[in-house]
């Protein structure tokens, strides 16, 4: 290996799948993998930790019962990174934050001397209506030592409203975990589920207003009237804003709609890491008609599944997929997001599609994610920032 060996602390808030989280274990791995000592820190809110086994050590930190208010819950959680990282020893050439959280925790620990420098990746910039959320957001992207994005929309971005030059590190997707080979355990996930219907329609992420579900619900409301024996499968829960006016919102409008829950809408809520490369073999299409993304690390999954693409017209997903690999549409437009799934339909989607949105896979590892990784790290270490 031309450079030498670096120790490096990577941040998350959860131990829960969601994009940021499964960013920070596969770029451990790939960094490991690189003969780096790559060690994951992480919010550990139920006490069972990541429920796989990890080829690099973890620090699990205990997250204790989250307040009410919002406000408060970030600053509980800021601050049970920084007292564990303040009283259990450490020392790694690299602290990288994955999230808005871990990267005020590490800043704060900076001020105090604690750690040398940090580094932040940031997926995407949220719309926070509380002050004291948008301050976090933006210290966490100007304070510092490096930056980093995962796309050229974000990058544009972060040089526009923050005028900060942050270099994009690519995404990628475990071909080991996901892929179209069936393993035999679909049948008995879909006993499982009850998944019944016809055509499946799957999206991950949960119930939250950046996917956009209610409105991929009543577009799924219109496809139940020509095609009754539909699903929609909705994979996910509740994220650390946990959006509940927004999911309240959501089940009042299945009852407007009269979509049966367990029938035609099902919510097995968050699944094992198994089971959900096991449940996009057995959905039909994938639908993700989500208003903003980093990356969107899940399409990926669904491609290397061998799933025909519902996406909203847009950056980042149309930096890497181009207008054939993809059934586009207005996200903003509920019968625009309807005709869409409606082509999705098994005898209408075009295998050809699914062919050649696969032929980008290859260009999307993790392998390449932690290349990128280190060339950034060492360009930090080498200006002697601290």
């Amino acid at each position: 290996m031309a450079n030498p060996s670096l120790s490096i602390a990577l941040l998350t808030y959860a131990t829960k799948p969601r994009g940021s989280v499964i960013h920070t274990l596969e770029l451990a791995a790939a960094l490991t993998a690189l003969g780096h000592q790559a060690c994951v820190y992480a919010l550990d809110k139920d006490g069972k930790g990541f429920e796989r086994a990890l080829p690099h050590p973890v620090q699990l930190i205990p997250a204790q019962a989250a307040p009410a208010d919002i406000d408060a819950l970030i600053q509980q959680r800021i601050q049970e990174f920084v007292e564990f990282l303040a009283d259990h020893p450490h020392h790694h050439d690299i602290y990288h934050a994955q999230d808005c959280i871990s990267a005020n925790a590490l800043i704060q620990l900076r001020q105090k001397q604690h750690l040398p420098h940090v580094v932040r990746t940031v997926h995407h910039i949220e719309d926070f209506q509380s002050p004291y959320l948008q301050q976090c957001q933006d210290r966490s992207i100007r304070d510092p030592d490096l930056c980093l994005c995962v796309s050229d929309h974000w990058q544009e971005r972060l040089a526009a409203e923050y005028q900060i030059t942050a270099p994009r590190v690519t995404n990628g997707v475990n071909l080991e975990r996901f892929s179209s080979t069936t393993t035999g355990q679909e049948f008995a996930l879909k006993q499982t589920l009850g998944l019944t219907g016809s055509p499946i329609y799957l999206t991950v992420g949960g119930i939250e207003p950046r996917k956009n579900s209610i409105r991929l619900l009543t577009a799924f409301a219109q496809v139940l009237q020509q095609t009754p024996q539909a699903q929609l499968v909705i994979v996910g829960g509740a994220t650390l804003f946990d959006y509940q006016d927004y999911r309240d919102q959501f089940f009042q409008q299945v009852q407007a709609l009269q979509i049966e829950i367990g029938r035609s809408l099902i919510l097995p809520g968050v699944v094992s890491d198994i089971d959900l490369s096991v449940l996009y073999r057995c959905a039909d299409a994938f639908c993700f008609p989500s208003l903003k993304e980093g990356w969107g690390l899940v399409v990926l999954e669904a491609i290397a599944s061998g799933l025909p693409l519902l996406l909203s017209d847009q950056p980042p997903f149309t930096e890497f997929l181009g207008r054939e690999q993809a059934v586009w549409v207005n996200p903003q437009d509920t019968n625009h997001i309807a005709e869409g799934m409606r082509t999705l339909d098994p005898s209408h989607d075009s295998p050809s599609a699914i062919s050649i949105a696969t032929q980008i896979l290859d260009q999307y590892s993790w392998h390449q994610s932690a290349l990128c990784h280190i060339e950034q790290y060492h360009r930090l270490l080498d200006h002697g920032i601290n």
